[in-house]
């Protein structure tokens, strides 16, 4: 049994049709990337999957439960966590309270997850950075930051919504490393992101939307030679 299944998830805004009968699985174990040009609804298929936006039709099923009309918190507390692209921590709490407060999903004891806080930093080697304000962190340490409380919620299923986004290359490499950490430890990835070196160095396979639709799924080799794909990102004169 797949881990996540979306089965003909379909989202408008008004005349805009941001997701149009998307369906894809997920298995536990695996890393997806999900890719595609601008506007093409990936963020918007996360927020389906995670609760913040219901779709118009479709169905969304996590460990053979149908979530589909389900809160992010009940979600979350399933098991399924994301980090977003604007990350936005609580800027005048430190890194370790910021953690602290996913922790606090699965236990109301505050020395247990305190322990699981510290867990959290030390994995992601955050010491350094542990009493200080999430105001006065770099970008770099404010997206290490978002993966610490999506980790401390204890997630089976890990969404990233453009972890790497303006980061160097030698951070980037970081992440990639950092990814293949954790998920050597048993947690399902599923990342969108615009950095393609980033994208096909670490997944499995990958996922192509391009306006709302799935154009393309396969190895991050075969997506990369597909004529929609490149056609998708480059124009119909270099498909």
């Amino acid at each position: 049994m797949p881990l996540l299944e979306a089965h003909g998830l379909t989202k408008r805004f008004g005349g805009l049709v941001a997701v149009n009968n998307v369906s894809f699985k997920i298995d536990e174990g695996e890393v997806v990337g999900l890719i595609g040009p601008n506007g093409a609804g990936k963020t918007t298929l996360f927020n389906l999957i995670t609760g913040f936006y219901h779709p118009d039709s479709g169905k969304i099923i996590f460990q053979g439960r149908d979530i589909t009309r389900l809160r992010p918190d009940q979600i979350c507390r399933l098991g399924l966590t994301r980090t977003f692209q604007i990350v936005k921590p609580f800027l005048d709490l430190t890194t370790f309270d910021n953690v602290l407060i996913g922790a606090l999903l699965e236990t109301r004891d505050v020395s247990l997850a305190a322990k699981e806080a510290d867990r959290v930093i030390d994995m992601l080697k955050l010491g350094r950075i542990r009493d200080t304000p999430a105001r006065n962190l770099t970008t770099a340490d404010r997206k290490l930051l978002e993966v610490a409380r999506a980790l401390a919620t204890k997630p089976k299923l890990l969404l990233l919504d453009e972890v790497a986004a303006g980061l160097s290359l030698t951070e980037i490499g970081e992440i990639i490393d950092l990814l293949k950490s954790i998920h050597d430890q048993g947690i399902t990835l599923c990342l969108v992101e615009h950095v393609m070196k980033f994208v096909m160095g670490i997944s499995d396979r990958v996922i192509v939307l391009d306006r709302g639709a799935k154009i393309a799924e396969g190895s991050p080799s075969e997506v990369a030679a597909d004529q929609a794909v490149i056609q998708a990102y480059l124009g119909v004169k270099y498909a």
